[in-house]
Order: structure tokens, then sequence, then C-alpha cells
């Protein structure tokens, strides 16, 4: 909806970097997933529909402009309609996306979902991280406080040191 607003709207076109690239599906394909993965279930699984291949932002962009009837305006087209600008990404934001973890990944009987396979937390292993949350107090430092979070969460690095809260400000 943006690109079709900023294009009708004479641009430009904004994209966050030229590298970006996602996943997508369609409204009847994921309500498929959802159903399929409801039946397919036993409990606490985790689904992934094979998505094909990722789509550029950059190439999205550029073929919504044509498709519209325009021209892209740059260097090598200066009287082109539509100009892209590019924003730099957001705090947080990737240039692509990890669907999983770890690539432990296995079939299933329906062709495009499959089912990942993630390292899963014990009864006891969840309440053990609770109470060691629960024995933190208000002078607690911020890297106690992560200290937890990282041990909880295997393999989780953060995007960005900027992406974490001081909460002792």
């Amino acid at each position: 909806p943006l690109f079709k607003k900023q294009i009708k709207s004479g641009g430009p076109v904004t994209v966050t970097d030229p590298k970006v690239i996602r996943y997508f599906m369609t409204i009847s394909e994921a309500t498929e997933l959802v159903i399929q993965a409801g039946s397919l279930s036993k409990g606490g699984d985790v689904f992934l529909l094979e998505m094909g291949e990722p789509i550029g932002i950059l190439d999205l962009a550029k073929e919504m402009i044509h498709l519209s009837g325009k021209e892209i305006k740059d260097d090598d087209n200066l009287l082109g309609d539509i100009e892209i600008k590019y924003t730099g990404l957001r705090d947080g934001e990737k240039l692509y996306e990890e669907l999983l973890i770890g690539d432990n990944v296995s079939k299933t009987i329906h062709d495009h979902i499959m089912s990942a396979n993630e390292e899963k937390l014990s009864h006891e292993k969840i309440q053990y991280f609770i109470d060691k949350i629960k024995g933190l107090n208000s002078k607690s430092s911020l890297s106690e406080i992560q200290a937890i979070l990282f041990e909880a969460v295997s393999g989780y690095k953060p995007f960005k040191a900027s992406n974490v809260i001081n909460i002792n400000k």
C-alpha cells in the first residue's frame, strides 16, 4: 500500500536499503498453512510454509513503478517520473529475515509445510529461569538481567546494543 500511495502521489518511492529482501505469502496461503498445521500439530509444534524465493524490495518497487505506467527517474533517466530514495535501515531492521534460528527442519506429510525442530525448554528449565528473574530487584544491573535472558534463549544475539533499553535510568 505504501509504494502504491507514493507512486500515485508522484513519488518518491522510499526503500530502506537496496539489498533488503522479504518473503511474501497470500492470505489464502497463510490460511491454508494455519488450517493444515492445525491438523498436523501434536501440540507445541512450529511449522513453516515453503515460501519459495525471497523478493527484493527494490525489485518490487521498480516493478510497481513500471506497472503503473511510469518510468524510474535516476541518473540514467533524468526525465523519468518516479524517483527511488533510500532511507536507511531502521534500528533493528534486517536485510533479510531468518525464518529459523537453526537449520533443523523436517518434512511433514504436506509438500509445502515443514516442521521446525527448535530447541524446547523443559518445565524445570523454564522454572529455573523464572526463579532467577524473581531473584532480581530494582538494584539489579542491566547486565545481570541480560545475562539471564541471553542464557534462556539459546543463540540469541541482539542486532545492536542500542536495541536494549537501559531500565536503570
